[in-house]
């Protein structure tokens, strides 16, 4: 057989271990977690120890350069006019191989079972009322702590540096760790992209986590509140907590537990982001009255509140357009074929969670 037809027999093979991992995982979770998220967790750590000696992300470089290199090679295939199904392979072979340890080694993680029931947290139906009473509660803390930021003259929260706030990210899950095993593994520092910084706004997303590299990365411009929750979310998916809901539930219950005023105000306010939007959806009668209360109590705090969630809109506001549309489309096909049915509108179904944890705790 030819070393071409070997590559390509090896590609399809991996492909089908893929499937199978696939199917074996979403119709029996319980025979392979707590173990797998264990392997995976330790896959990260030392996956992210190692590109973690620069501050940078690597996979941002080195997609680049896996693209060159595939537009080079099948120039010189062209213009030589032979060789064609020996480059087809070996492209496909790297593909497949790619794909296959980012599947087997962290993607599994989707069909894990519930954070809730890990943190023992009971999550059920709410009414509007009980919905508002939470928005409330949020709204209350984040008015508390919105004076705690640095501001500039205009009342703008000043933009930290990103590389000393990246690793405090970095490190956010640490006192969390403490209470819950599923909030321990890699503290290594959260990473700047440079290449695809604006490219990963404009198609919607705030940050990206690597499975190839371990590394939890995002765009250093995005929005400045922000940037501490998205650190927070994206080092949650290094610890193997793919579904994006739980990694925003895990973002703000890290940033709740920081000591640090931009990491806890970043959490709350977007805590308040999300029960606004579902508040407003069910009445916003309730919606205005509680507003009305956090006025009353921190009039100062609720202005810059709100005036942070404008400033929010205005700036991404920009990136508005086709290739976020197409982007969003391709991630929430990429959530769905992993099990989340809701695709990307599981980023929202926090409010869930948050709602729950805010009865359990009061």
């Amino acid at each position: 057989m030819k070393p071409w037809a070997v590559r390509m027999l090896v590609s399809l093979g991996l492909v089908l271990v893929c499937l199978a991992a696939v199917f074996l995982f979403g119709r029996f979770p319980e025979l392979f977690f707590p173990g797998y998220r264990t392997f995976s967790k330790g896959l990260m750590t030392v996956l992210s120890s190692v590109t973690g000696i620069v501050p940078f992300a690597v996979w941002d470089f080195a997609w680049v350069l896996l693209i060159l290199t595939f537009f080079v090679t099948l120039t010189v295939v062209l213009v030589r006019r032979k060789g064609f199904l020996d480059w087809l392979s070996r492209v496909l072979l790297v593909v497949s191989a790619l794909g296959s340890f980012a599947v087997l080694g962290w993607m599994l993680n989707h069909y894990a079972p519930p954070l809730r029931d890990e943190l023992a947290l009971e999550v059920r139906a709410y009414t509007k009322e009980e919905l508002a009473e939470a928005f409330g509660a949020y709204a209350m803390k984040a008015a508390s702590c919105a004076g705690e930021v640095e501001r500039d003259a205009e009342q703008e929260a000043v933009r930290q540096d990103f590389y000393e706030l990246a690793e405090r990210g970095g490190r956010v899950y640490e006192k969390l760790g403490e209470r819950y095993e599923v909030f321990r593994g890699s503290g290594a520092r959260v990473k700047a992209l440079v290449l695809f910084d604006q490219y990963l706004l404009y198609r919607g997303n705030t940050g990206e986590f690597m499975p190839l590299t371990g590394e939890s990365t995002l765009p250093h411009s995005g929005h400045v509140l922000d940037l501490p929750f998205t650190m927070a979310h994206e080092a949650a998916h290094r610890l193997g907590i793919a579904s994006e809901e739980e990694a925003n539930f895990a973002a703000f219950l890290a940033c709740e537990a920081s000591e640090d005023p931009y990491f806890r105000y970043s959490g709350y306010y977007t805590a308040f982001i999300y029960l606004y939007n579902a508040l407003y959806e069910e009445s916003q009668s309730l919606l205005a009255g509680q507003l009305r209360k956090v006025q009353e109590a921190y009039p100062e705090g609720c202005e810059l509140l709100l005036h942070d969630t404008h400033a929010g809109a205005v700036y991404y506001q920009k990136y508005e357009g086709p290739v976020k549309e197409a982007g969003t489309k391709v991630n929430d096909t990429y959530l769905k074929s992993f099990g989340q049915e809701s695709g990307v509108k599981s980023y929202g179904e926090v409010v869930d969670d948050l709602v729950a944890w805010y009865r359990a705790e009061r």
